[in-house]
């Protein structure tokens, strides 16, 4: 059997504020296997971004345990955390989180040039072109994110995550900013990804795009309420 490259189990995520606890996740067992594409869906409060973070390595459960490629983080420091969080995986948010002063083609390259393993230059522009050609944008690539629509500044993202080769990319609520043609486009870019070996978890309010995964993993009030998996044609 296969080693997950997420594995969550009794997961849970309480936060403490004016001698309130809040219960955000609660008892939490979830596997993500390489290759699959997943949806967490909910209403807004339900837990839905808190455990991506989790996962993402962005925060930690107060209880519980999670696996990372069947490694327990919660034996690693924080230094090993983030270098797994930086090597193995790619997020994409609702904000762009772009830098206005670089290009597109700069701004995707970040990552690369910021990785602990030096890569030359040849092999970051030869990276940067492939993934500028994956999401449509290789003419916008001397651009500064500014004179981009938002949707075309959500491709710069999806490049972005993808350019260190990543295990898993987690995506928040991507087309929150966007029109519904931009929404669409940014959706189908994610699907053609995944058709093509990229494994995705996607946090979405939409319905119609939480469809679009394999597996549906439903939250609320912290718990997973059911969990579908969709036969697409």
């Amino acid at each position: 059997m296969t080693i997950p490259i997420i594995k969550v189990q009794k997961l849970d995520k309480v936060f403490s504020n004016d001698d309130m606890l809040t219960h955000a996740l609660q008892g939490i067992d979830l596997e993500i296997q390489q290759g699959e594409y997943i949806s967490i869906s909910g209403p807004s409060g339900c837990g839905k971004s808190t455990l991506l973070s989790i996962m993402g390595l962005l925060d930690f459960a107060t209880t519980g345990k999670l696996f990372f490629e069947g490694v327990d983080v919660s034996n690693l420091t924080l230094e090993q955390t983030a270098a797994i969080r930086n090597k193995k995986i790619g997020f994409i948010f609702q904000q762009f989180n772009l830098i206005d002063e670089l290009s597109v083609y700069d701004n995707i390259a970040l990552p690369l040039r910021y990785a602990k393993q030096p890569i030359s230059e040849e092999d970051i522009n030869k990276k940067v072109d492939y993934c500028l050609d994956v999401v449509g944008i290789a003419p916008l690539a001397r651009r500064r994110p500014t004179q981009l629509s938002g949707g075309q500044q959500q491709c710069v993202t999806i490049a972005r995550a993808l350019v260190a080769d990543p295990a898993i990319l987690l995506v928040d609520e991507p087309t929150g900013n966007l029109d519904s043609k931009s929404s669409d486009h940014v959706m189908a870019i994610l699907e053609a990804l995944n058709n093509q070996g990229t494994t995705l978890c996607v946090v979405t309010h939409d319905i119609d795009y939480a469809e679009m995964a394999k597996r549906k993993i439903y939250l609320l009030d912290g718990q997973v309420l059911g969990q579908t998996r969709l036969n697409h044609q």
